[in-house]
């Protein structure tokens, strides 16, 4: 990346000149101009054997006019639309090469450097494409300004007369100090790494509480970003590594990886991990960004091809049962992530893997091992692999087949419109509400490997359900995690939950001397953007869903503590007064935002977790929300920058490593005290902000002296 010095918001652009070889637009040196404005010292760019031209530059918050033009703005050499409209980001934006008074018109909103891309590789449509840049350190944003009370460093004093009798010895679980309630009151001095709080609690020994899903604080970790345990099942079914950003490529984490980090977790206060779908993926990638810029694999886990088998890339059976065996010594229960909804996609190598070499086409420009093929020259990309596939096939009907899933091939059902029978993200969509009954789809009773067996009479569910709870009885699963819960109907939910409850406890009772209780089976759903309200969801097999309310007013609550009060009190109120509702909240997940991403301030991230991991109900930490862990490039698809890999590296030695101690003591406080869950919620005191929770005998005071200074 040829990178600009940053100069006035109002006189600065890039020079883009276009080598004589390249001639798709001439061979007139060509400037980025930004509010009509060009740099004449600007940077000139000649990458060899492309036309495609990037620069990055500085942009501060505000709304600018963008076009490429010559230094004389000649018609023919001025590029721009044909008609003035917003530049959207990640977009290949159409240029007209006379757009003369016309301009993009680019909002930004967070001051910091971008990324331009000339795209000349087809002479008569050249487009422009804008990135915000993911380079680490450029900029840092600062979040909007919160009034909030400030603390001075001194001794705090809270009444605590309605709380404890005179005489009671508290202590902090942050800091370890004591002292005794007098004339009502204890004086305290939060340690200067609590960001201004105290964690009151009776000095007394610290008596194991009972587990409960009341009081989950749930890890979650995309198995293949968390921690490479085994290197030589990196690359299973032929995958690649493009070389470059590694964006949709798989990264080596593994079941080895987290069964090593398991004490580390635990160290966290965590009670429950939530691993992604770890069954046999495509094998293939599909093509990744809006011009097919990298190669997108099934990493994540939701792109499944055989639900009976595990992807070698996370390890085998023997490494599964090795972790969740050390998971439950450890008190840690494991929840799966399984999808009911969809399959993955067909790509290019499972057509030969799997024998259907009948759907391919043009097969003589294939490598081999059609794995191997990649794009050659400069006018194709990741995406030209769908070349090799001929969707016109007849053959299709040898992959899942029409009874199985919705699909726009020939033969099949095509997709609907509604929540239900639409393909998400274009997947082949399951017919969870056919009733008609289904033998296996061919490629699976041809498939060489598979654990899958005919069922008689059983509708494409019953095989779904038998797949994923096979697991359960197999390993001791705890719960499921369940995806794109409002895509299929809520009976199928139901009987997952039924089917699931049956196995564990076939597990232990198999298993007496592994099993940690006799809890039933756990399902929590994703019902998307479902906030705190109780639905039919958990009529039908839901104990907990996502809370996607909580992140969008995390930021607030991170700058001041005391604004998350009214939340304490709603959330305590409504979710600890129904034993029959819960949810589970969360600041950053792989689909929505990564909350260290947006300012990188360690401090910040601190105060983030004194709101969060006091929050009634169940939390979900995303891994890296206790370290810290930065974004990744992605290529113009918003997720992918928030799956970066675990940041081990960083947490030997300062700022980060006291990040995650700051992390562990919030998670142990909150496991020590099923109260901060489960409990009521009453505040005590506006200055200091304090609030008491109380479970039965279980009893603390949280106080916040204010921002430090």
């Amino acid at each position: 990346m040829f990178k600009l010095k940053t100069l006035s918001a109002m006189t600065f652009g890039a020079m883009l000149a276009l080598p004589a070889q390249a001639s798709a637009l001439g061979d007139t040196p060509l400037y980025l101009n930004i509010n009509q404005q060009a740099v004449s010292d600007a940077l000139q760019l000649q990458p060899a054997g492309t036309t495609q031209f990037k620069v990055t530059t500085r942009l501060e918050k505000g709304t600018y006019q963008i076009q490429i033009a010559d230094k004389n703005h000649t018609c023919g050499s001025t590029f721009g639309p044909e008609a003035s409209k917003p530049l959207p980001f990640g977009a290949m934006n159409p240029l007209s090469s006379c757009a003369k008074g016309e301009h993009y018109q680019l909002k930004v909103l967070l001051a910091g450097d971008y990324d331009f891309t000339l795209d000349g590789r087809d002479p008569k449509a050249p487009t422009l494409k804008v990135l915000r840049a993911t380079k680490k350190g450029v900029f840092k944003r600062q979040p909007p300004a919160v009034d909030c009370a400030s603390w001075d460093g001194k001794p705090v004093t809270v009444s605590v007369a309605k709380t404890w009798p005179n005489g009671t010895l508290l202590r902090d679980a942050y800091s370890g100090q004591t002292a005794k309630v007098t004339g009502g009151k204890i004086t305290m001095s939060p340690a200067p790494q609590s960001e201004g709080m105290l964690l009151l609690e009776e000095a007394k020994p610290a008596v194991q509480t009972a587990f409960s899903w009341d009081n989950a604080t749930v890890y979650f970790m995309l198995t293949d970003r968390f921690k490479n345990g085994d290197t030589s099942n990196d690359n299973s079914f032929g995958r690649h590594k493009d070389g470059k950003d590694e964006i949709g490529t798989w990264h080596g984490g593994d079941f080895k990886g987290i069964t090593e980090k398991l004490d580390y977790i635990k160290s966290l206060g965590v009670n429950a991990i939530w691993i992604t779908p770890m069954v046999e993926q495509i094998h293939g990638y599909i093509s990744g960004g809006a011009d097919g810029s990298f190669p997108f694999y099934g990493y994540h886990g939701y792109w499944a091809l055989d639900f009976t088998k595990i992807d070698p890339n996370y390890g085998d059976e023997a490494a599964l049962k090795t972790m969740v065996d050390e998971a439950h010594k450890r008190g840690i229960r494991v929840l799966l992530d399984v999808v009911m909804n969809h399959a993955g996609y067909a790509t290019l190598p499972d057509l030969q893997d799997l024998g259907l070499q009948d759907i391919a086409q043009n097969t003589q420009g294939l490598p081999a091992r059609w794995a191997d093929w990649k794009p050659k020259g400069k006018y194709e990309g990741w995406g030209s692999v769908s070349q090799f596939i001929n969707y016109q096939s007849s053959a299709w009907n040898k992959w899942w087949g029409p009874d199985w899933v919705r699909a726009g091939l020939p033969g099949y059902t095509e997709p609907g419109v509604d929540d239900v029978t639409g393909s998400v993200g274009g997947l082949p969509d399951f017919k969870t509400e056919s009733t008609k009954y289904v033998d296996l789809p061919y490629f699976l009773k041809h498939k060489a490997d598979t654990n899958a067996k005919s069922l008689p009479n059983a509708t494409v569910v019953d095989y779904l359900v038998k797949w994923h709870t096979d697991w359960v009885r197999q390993f001791g699963i705890d719960g499921f995690r369940a995806d794109t819960v409002k895509h299929v109907e809520p009976k199928v939910w139901a009987k997952l939950k039924a089917a699931g409850t049956t196995a564990l406890k076939e597990w232990k009772a198999a298993n007496p001397g592994k099993k940690l209780d006799d809890l039933p089976f756990f399902m929590v759903g994703e019902v998307w953007d479902h906030g705190m309200a109780k639905d039919f969801w958990f009529d039908n097999g839901l104990d907990s869903l996502i809370n996607f309310d909580y992140q969008r007013d995390a930021l607030e609550f991170a700058q001041c503590m005391s604004h998350v009060d009214p939340t304490y009190t709603k959330y305590a109120g409504t979710i600890n007064k129904d034993p029959h509702f819960n949810v589970l909240s969360y600041i950053s997940s792989h689909d929505t935002k990564l909350f260290f991403g947006d300012y990188q301030d360690v401090a910040l991230q601190k105060r983030a977790a004194n709101s969060f991991m006091l929050l009634p109900g169940g939390v979900q930490i995303y891994y890296g929300d206790e370290s810290g862990r930065g974004l990744m490039k992605d290529g113009g698809v918003f997720d992918q920058a928030v799956r970066s890999d675990m940041n081990w590296s960083e947490l030997a030695s300062g700022e980060k490593a006291e990040l995650v101690a700051h992390w562990q003591k919030l998670g142990q406080f909150r496991k020590a005290h099923p109260a901060i869950a489960a409990g009521s919620h009453k505040k005590v005191s506006d200055k200091p902000y304090a609030f008491v929770r109380q479970k039965g005998k279980d009893k603390v005071l949280v106080v916040f002296a204010g921002r430090q200074g």
